[in-house]
């Protein structure tokens, strides 16, 4: 046996032993999700004793013990209050109605994530016995294939067993139809859109076929200035190939004293045609967007009132640096506080603004910081909305132009309408602050303080609103503040 079969065995080997260690480690991993499974479900039940305590029948108030525990270990763990809640009740689901998949979740048979897809599926099989035999068989599956795979199975084993008919299902399903935004890298965000499959795909099927469309137009107009220009030589003239600047990267020609029409067609000036070179996935984006900002909707309850739901405009707060505006910098704006904006979009939007907000805290300039009564000045409220950016709630990030605006220390207690006693507080937390033991207390520099009532402190910051400074030599330096 030669050296390079040696080492080449030895590396094989190696690789084995990389394959147990991290079998090894996946089954450790899903014994101590196992163990914080069991814990969050202990903490929902014990919400749920708190519940059956509450004399009321506001649901409101019945569900404020699970809010605030949600709150409580979602801040422990830096989870968002929301998501917590939601996998604190699919704990207590997985332990009281699938036991057998907790128990290969304890033995590190399967992981977190194929239970669960288990649950998921399971959750419509009201019938005990049915979803016990369902666990079986599913659990077979979920030992030996990918999550993906055991998704795909255990929906097709539940829907077997599944009582409801497809209709009853459909109806169900519907209720669930909504439309959300996230935000990506580099100032990209998704909309995404969860309708009725027949809804969805004719909207998809229709941008696809106005996109095709459109290129078959760019194609036409290609074509025709490629004879025109053809045509043009032949004659003697003198067609130059030089690249048109300007919307979009197409590249159009001078013909002399000869040029083409938007139609492709032969005019007697110099003006070039612009080619859309956008692929047809960025024609159909941009073709939903413009639909959706200027489009009117077909059901319209408002029976034109004021020009009716089409007259509605979009609406959203882009802070931009100064710096930026100017042009010194070529750092971002932001978009609600939560996403970043290219800085040529924020210097377009700006350019076309109706209506514009100096936030300014210098006491000089004679900004308003306190009124004495319960309702905001105006500027007060923009002054929160500039400082806040989002609800001040650590894990929330619902924008402040949607908060309400909260008094730390409340005004019928004494305490004043001033900036520094004034935060953003979203609705939901809003409410929790005032409906159970949580206490927020504001420290100098917008600085919140919150105490649970387990005796937790968590501080939220303001976020910092400049990073970066200009240098003489045009370079960027860090904010000396």
């Amino acid at each position: 046996m030669d050296a390079n079969e040696k080492r080449r065995r030895a590396e094989d080997k190696r690789a084995g032993v990389f394959a147990d260690e991290l079998a090894k480690l996946r089954r450790r991993r899903a014994a101590l999700e196992a163990k914080e499974t069991r814990l969050l479900a202990d903490a929902y039940a014990l919400t749920l004793e708190q519940r059956s305590r509450i004399g009321s029948v506001s649901s409101r108030e019945r569900d404020m013990p699970l809010r605030s525990m949600a709150l409580e270990l979602g801040m422990a763990v830096r989870v968002n209050d929301r998501s917590m809640q939601t996998q604190m009740h699919d704990a207590h689901e997985l332990i009281e109605l699938f036991p057998q998949t907790m128990e290969a979740l304890v033995e590190g048979r399967v992981t977190r994530a194929h239970a669960q897809v288990i649950q998921d599926a399971g959750r419509v099989i009201e019938d005990a016995t049915d979803r016990a035999a369902f666990e079986r068989i599913v659990l077979v599956e979920a030992e030996r294939q990918t999550v993906a795979r055991t998704k795909k199975y255990a929906i097709q084993r539940a829907a077997v067993l599944d009582p409801r008919p497809l209709q009853e299902r459909h109806d169900t399903a519907i209720r669930e139809r909504r439309v959300w935004v996230t935000d990506l890298d580099d100032t990209l965000s998704t909309l995404t859109i969860l309708g009725t499959n027949v809804y969805i795909h004719g909207a998809y099927n229709r941008l696809t076929g106005q996109g095709t469309t459109i290129k078959d137009v760019d194609r036409a107009k290609r074509r025709a200035h490629a004879a025109a220009r053809a045509e043009a030589e032949a004659n003697g003239g003198s067609g130059g190939t030089g690249p048109r600047s300007g919307p979009g990267s197409g590249a159009g020609f001078t013909l002399g004293e000869t040029g083409t029409d938007d139609n492709g067609n032969v005019s007697g000036d110099t003006a070039e045609p612009w080619f859309d070179d956008r692929s047809l996935d960025e024609i159909r984006c941009d073709l939903a967007l413009d639909m959706l900002l200027a489009g009117s909707p077909v059901i319209d309850p408002t029976d034109g009132a004021k020009g009716g739901l089409g007259a509605i405009t979009a609406e959203v707060q882009v802070t931009i640096p100064i710096t930026t505006l100017t042009g010194v910098t070529g750092s971002g704006a932001e978009l609600n506080g939560v996403t970043p904006v290219d800085p040529e979009t924020a210097r377009r939007l700006a350019g076309t603004a109706r209506v514009w907000d100096r936030v300014m805290t210098d006491p000089i300039t004679g900004v308003v910081t306190a009124v004495d009564r319960y309702t905001l000045h105006p500027s007060q409220t923009r002054f929160l909305n500039a400082r806040d950016v989002t609800c001040r709630t650590p894990g929330c990030r619902r924008p402040a132009k949607l908060c309400d605006k909260d008094h730390s220390r409340d005004f019928a207690l004494g305490g004043p309408t001033s900036n520094d006693n004034l935060c953003n507080e979203c609705v939901r937390h809003h409410t929790l602050k005032h409906a159970t033991n949580w206490h927020v207390e504001q420290l100098p520099g917008g600085i919140l303080k919150f105490t649970s009532p387990g005796g937790k402190v968590y501080d939220s910051h303001p976020p910092s609103r400049v990073a970066f400074v200009p240098t003489d030599d045009g370079a960027l330096a860090v904010a000396p503040f």
